[in-house]
């Protein structure tokens, strides 16, 4: 083999390192942007993803804070109801303490009212002799009243009138237009035992509390028919 055909191989040589050179250079640089391009995806998925994720935790947030609002809202407005619904019933409950005022202004009927409040008490009490206490300006009228409560109560019970000593020291509170110390009274008795130990209040005032505490339900059944609750 002479000098040019060593030559001309060796170029050929040189040429087939070279393309197979080439030939691989190209597959790395194919393969190198393959794996850009798949991992450029995840990290792009994956930083969706953290995205989702956030807008969801972000979305229940503020799902949460308007359910907070609403029940706030709704719990503010039920108490507002509330309020009224007992700002009503205080004014009525007012109401029939005035007309509760003008019960002693009627002699007749407050003497038989203050009969029948005496042997109610009585009976309550039965006890042999019992302490009564009226306002003042009911002394006359209760020791009237009196005689007649004591025969009832023992023709009802079936026994001996009770001793009842009326107080003529110790008086109620006087009628609201003549208060004593903040506090009045609008008519009525309070009875007690010979020792004190029991106390029975059967003023008008007492028994307006015990019937209005008693009817309150069918008063707001009554005032509130739909229960007057606030919507959900």
């Amino acid at each position: 083999m002479n000098d040019s055909e060593v030559s001309l191989q060796v170029q050929q040589m040189l040429h087939f390192i070279a393309q197979e050179a080439a030939d691989k250079a190209n597959e790395i640089a194919l393969s190198a942007e393959e794996e850009f391009n798949i991992e450029k995806l995840q990290i792009v998925e994956a930083e969706k993803k953290k995205i989702r994720q956030e807008f969801e935790r972000k979305e229940k947030q503020v799902d949460v804070r308007k359910k907070i609002e609403y029940s706030t809202q709704l719990n503010a407005s039920r108490l507002r109801l509330l309020q009224a619904q007992d700002d009503l019933i205080c004014k009525m409950k007012e109401g029939a303490e005035k007309q509760l005022q003008s019960v002693s202004s009627n002699g007749e009927k407050y003497c038989k009212l203050l009969e029948g409040l005496i042997v109610q008490g009585l009976m309550r009490l039965n006890e042999s002799v019992v302490q009564l206490r009226c306002r003042e300006e009911d002394l006359e009228i209760v020791q009237s009243a009196v005689q007649s409560a004591r025969d009832t109560y023992a023709r009802i019970q079936g026994v001996n009138p009770p001793q009842v000593s009326v107080d003529h020291n110790h008086f109620l509170p006087g009628g609201p237009k003549s208060e004593q110390n903040g506090s009045s009274c609008t008519g009525g008795v309070v009875l007690a035992t010979k020792d004190g130990h029991i106390v029975l209040e059967n003023t008008l005032d007492a028994r307006l509390e015990v019937v209005f505490k008693q009817q309150l339900p069918e008063i707001r059944k009554r005032l509130f028919p739909s229960g007057g609750q606030a919507g959900a």
